[in-house]
């Protein structure tokens, strides 16, 4: 594959063209980026996936629920739809996509819409009298046709956007020039014991300007994992054999975690967004105790033994939440 990647390295060129060009006109406001009346935070990265946007979201609705009628809106990846969609309860994971469908299932209080056309979306919502009070855009930072106020950029700790390269021969959507028009960057999936040296190295590493606020984030383990029915502890696995399966972009800290844990598993790995084939499930029926995530999950449930079939819910953790909670809250001000 890295090989293949080398390849292609004479199309980088060409891709940078073409994004900065459609910035530029951005920018200079060739292009417009409508506004609308009512705030909306943007939360997206640099790189293709895998950076924790889904966590993020999650905790912004967490953190901002209970004051804010909240609408959420994604692009829907891997669903088997098109065009403009508000989840009900007909709403599966086909329908509007693993990560929509994972908020619609989580939190009952909030809206949640997909369109590929942001745009479009937001003005076919207010068309139909539901204009948001609060919109949270899902990977939405390359989606410059709608202006957010408050734009957060993710980045994860051990792969960083500095260090990436463009696609195709990178995992990098635009050059990290994009990373400007950032208001708040934060750096995801780092160790629970990161140091403020560390942080300060990093700061040093991704140029952060004087406009910009810097935070640091990890992923926060249940000690309980869950079925449609059941719940169960996860030392209950401690000198049990189970399968962990993902279709996530990077499994390597969920990986890392149970292994830490001192759990054996095997790992059936699948790429980001994955539809589980009939002859996938086949297989899974044949395992004894499945361990996924909650994105795997929703598309997995109904279809596994319920009594085999369990997630291991995470959340995002700020390292420093209340100057994070604060800056968001700022900006709703």
């Amino acid at each position: 594959m890295k090989m293949f990647r080398k390849i292609l390295m004479p199309f980088v060129p060409l891709y940078f063209v073409a994004t900065w060009v459609r910035n530029f006109c951005f920018n200079q406001k060739l292009f417009e980026s409508k506004s609308f009346n009512f705030p909306i935070i943007c939360v997206g990265n640099l790189n293709v996936g895998g950076t924790g946007k889904t966590p993020m979201i999650e905790y912004l609705i967490r953190l901002l629920e209970t004051k804010h009628k909240i609408t959420t809106l994604s692009r829907g990846y891997g669903r088997q739809t098109k065009g403009f969609i508000i989840a009900d309860n007909n709403a599966t994971s086909q329908i509007i996509g693993d990560e929509p469908f994972q908020f619609y299932q989580k939190f009952s209080n909030i809206t949640v819409v997909v369109g590929e056309d942001r745009r479009l979306a937001i003005e076919s919502l207010i068309k139909l009298n539901k204009e948001p009070k609060l919109l949270l855009l899902d990977d939405a930072f390359q989606h410059r046709q709608v202006y957010s106020g408050l734009n957060i950029l993710l980045t994860s700790y051990d792969d960083l956007y500095v260090d990436d390269m463009l696609l195709p021969v990178g995992n990098l959507r635009e050059s990290k020039s994009g990373s400007d028009r950032a208001d708040i960057v934060v750096v995801t999936k780092c160790p629970h014991d990161i140091t403020q040296q560390k942080c300060f190295q990093i700061k040093q590493r991704l140029s952060i300007k004087s406009y910009q606020k810097l935070f640091f984030s990890y992923i926060g383990y249940s000690q309980f994992i869950y079925s449609q029915q059941q719940e169960m502890s996860l030392k209950t696995l401690t000198n049990k054999k189970f399968t962990l399966v993902t279709g996530i972009a990077n499994p390597k800290p969920l990986v890392n975690y149970l292994t830490e844990e001192g759990l054996i598993f095997k790992h059936l790995v699948f790429r980001d967004h994955y539809d589980f084939k009939q002859l996938d499930i086949l297989n899974f029926q044949k395992e004894e105790i499945i361990v996924t995530t909650e994105k795997d999950y929703v598309k997995l449930e109904g279809k596994v033994d319920d009594h085999k079939l369990f997630y291991l819910p995470i959340q995002t953790k700020m390292v420093n939440s209340n100057s994070f909670d604060s800056a968001i809250e700022s900006f709703l001000k």
